[in-house]
């Protein structure tokens, strides 16, 4: 008989953290803003523009820029962090464009920037993913036109066995035979993959049932920000 494989949160291997809580229309003098919150981590997403870029040479005269800055508080996390931009915020501001671009239509906006700020309030892992989800929602409550919304996750895998949702401790501190793998996606309602990351040691086969993994995630996050939206459009 295999012995069922125990997280030290004792979820099961495809249960995400709790709560996954959504709200839009939080930062009054945004054009668009969200909370995303799934477990213990808390993103802020706030829009503004679309505007005139600025300075003039940065401008793209076939269509509008997107423009991300991802923030992590200093109070965030147990041990606080150094305030202001780092390597690694950086890529993460890049990387949520890269996923959020596919669906906005930012060809109407040559010569514009669209700003979208994420703040990290609160961190226990996931916390690329909670900013994607946030800005996603926070473009839409801005009417930023898009082809759709977009939903975030991480898969993984911890020693042999695939999880969902990775926390701060599976993420950083699992130590059991070949450690953690950590695999970031955003996806589209229907499906469709607009960004992934693999972060460890993963076989083909295995990277396609963590995608699966994500994909029927990635849907229950996304009624989550629909019916988040559905309310703010109600009042």
């Amino acid at each position: 008989m295999t012995k069922e494989f125990k997280r030290n949160s004792g979820r099961k291997p495809e249960e995400m953290r709790t709560p996954i809580k959504a709200e839009v229309g939080i930062i009054p003098n945004a054009d668009g803003s969200a909370m995303f919150q799934v477990g213990k981590t808390i993103a802020y997403a706030s829009v503004f523009g679309p505007k005139k870029m600025h300075p003039q040479h940065l401008q793209n005269p076939a269509k509008g820029t997107l423009r991300c800055t991802y923030n992590m508080l200093s109070f965030s996390v147990n041990d606080r962090i150094r305030p202001g931009p780092s390597r690694r915020s950086t890529e993460i501001s890049k990387i949520t464009e890269w996923a959020l671009e596919p669906v906005l239509m930012i060809d109407n906006y040559p010569n514009m920037v669209i700003d979208v700020h994420i703040n990290i309030i609160q961190a226990d892992a996931g916390t690329r993913c909670a900013g994607i989800n946030a800005a996603a929602m926070a473009l839409a409550h801005a009417g930023i036109p898009m082809k759709s919304i977009v939903s975030s996750v991480a898969a993984g895998k911890l020693d042999k066995t695939l999880v969902l949702d990775l926390d701060k401790y599976e993420d950083s501190e699992y130590d059991e035979g070949e450690g953690s793998t950590d695999i970031p996606m955003t996806f589209t309602p229907d499906g469709r993959l607009t960004h992934i990351q693999v972060d460890g040691k993963i076989t083909g086969k295995q990277l396609k049932e963590a995608v699966e993994l994500a994909r029927k995630a990635a849907k229950e996050i996304y009624e989550v920000q629909k019916k988040a939206l559905k309310e703010i459009g109600e009042e």
